[in-house]
């Protein structure tokens, strides 16, 4: 007997663990929109510096373009994140500072050799190139919002806490950084003990009247 309680418990954290790391289901914004339309997520627009809570490896805060460096993303005209910085290839790794379960970015001229790659607590869950992500798309255009676009990736009931952007030529950019933290976000069991507490006050009130 107990060492099927062990079995079962063994295979319950092993589900739990594979959840956890499990890949998002991600999703494209329509043409044109540069900004998250998920309730609850912070952004990070780079017009105040990185915003992140820890900012490291080979990438720049910039403003315009640059021949043969970086571009800026159609339909913006503000600073934005370019990787690398400026040489021609690096990563960049961005600590959000909480575990999250939705990021966002507006990702300026995809490349196929741009990608995003997502961790928890140190380990890799996900990696996507720009060709997985808008296939033939991925070829550097600036111009035509069917290479520039907003992308989702939603976790879920899974979670991340870290974000590395990779080019291995010129350039990654990309703008309107969102995530939400999950420490910001109630879980349901929390919001019925709130809602069961209001009603309990509410039937005390009552009482007390009648």
């Amino acid at each position: 007997m107990n060492t099927l309680i062990k079995l079962a418990g063994a295979g319950t954290l092993a589900l739990a663990a594979a959840a956890a790391h499990s890949a998002p289901i991600v999703s494209l914004s329509a043409l044109g929109e540069t900004t998250t339309s998920v309730a609850g997520a912070t952004t990070i627009d780079f017009n105040s510096g990185c915003g992140y809570a820890t900012c490291s490896g080979d990438f720049q805060i910039v403003l315009g373009s640059a021949s043969g460096l970086y571009a800026q993303p159609a339909g913006t005209n503000t600073e934005y994140l370019t990787v690398p910085n400026p040489i021609s290839s690096g990563s960049a790794t961005f600590t959000l500072g909480a575990e999250s379960d939705y990021f966002g970015l507006y990702w300026g001229s995809i490349d196929a050799y741009n990608s995003i790659s997502f961790y928890l607590d140190g380990s890799l869950i996900s990696t996507y190139s720009g060709s997985d992500l808008v296939g033939q798309f991925a070829n550097g255009n600036q111009v035509n919002f069917s290479s520039n676009r907003y992308i989702n990736f939603d976790f879920g009931n899974a979670k991340f806490d870290t974000v590395k952007l990779t080019s291995t030529s010129f350039a990654f950019e990309s703008d309107n950084h969102a995530f939400r933290n999950l420490a910001t976000v109630p879980e349901p069991s929390t919001l019925l003990l709130v809602l069961g507490g209001l009603l309990s006050l509410a039937g005390v009130r009552l009482r007390k009247v009648q």
